[in-house]
């Protein structure tokens, strides 16, 4: 991926995906983390961007795919300190492209499946607004957090509660073992 679009290139909201195939053609720019609304509720804030490529073609066996390729710094809030940190993301993956949802079966390994629409019209923010979205932790933590379990340790005392408190899973099966046969 190259630093960057020189100012007067442009890429298309939105792409004619079999042209594209058709055509083996890519395109490549950045994204304000502004313009991504729906990654936006995931996000602490919207500073930085994304820096994509989207490359259409077809494989060996003529399936038509897009590889995607993102880059991204994403500011998140961990959830141990509940500070701000940016995670990097980097993603490489390939969207086998399907007319229908019986095509999807039909897709080799290591292809995930993008039904595109009757018009054949995909938006480029949504492809990498979706690949994004699947990238966020369901728990954002900081790799550099883990100096709070170092600082408060568990006591053994907290330990010996935890584990009176969990029930022992074999106790049912005890008791179906001790009880007389009729």
């Amino acid at each position: 991926m190259s630093a960057g679009l020189p100012p007067q290139q442009r890429v298309p909201d939105v792409l004619d995906a079999w042209r594209m195939v058709a055509a083996r053609r890519g395109v490549e720019g950045r994204l304000p983390l502004s313009a991504l609304t729906r990654l936006g509720g995931s996000l602490l804030d919207s500073d930085g961007d994304v820096r994509f490529a989207l490359d259409f073609d077809r494989d060996a066996l003529q399936v038509p795919y897009v590889e995607l390729r993102i880059e991204a710094q994403l500011p998140l809030v961990c959830q141990r300190s509940m500070e701000r940190f940016l995670l990097p993301v980097s993603i490489v993956q390939r969207l086998g492209l399907i007319r229908d949802e019986a095509d999807e079966a039909a897709l080799p390994e290591g292809y995930e499946p993008l039904l595109v629409p009757e018009d054949g019209m995909l938006r480029t923010a949504d492809l990498v607004e979706d690949e994004l979205i699947l990238a966020v932790p369901v728990v954002p933590v900081s790799p550099s957090s883990e100096a709070v379990e170092h600082d408060w340790p568990v006591t053994q005392a907290e330990q010996e509660e935890q584990a009176q408190d969990r029930p022992n899973p074999f106790a049912a099966l005890s008791a179906l073992k001790s009880k007389p046969n009729n």
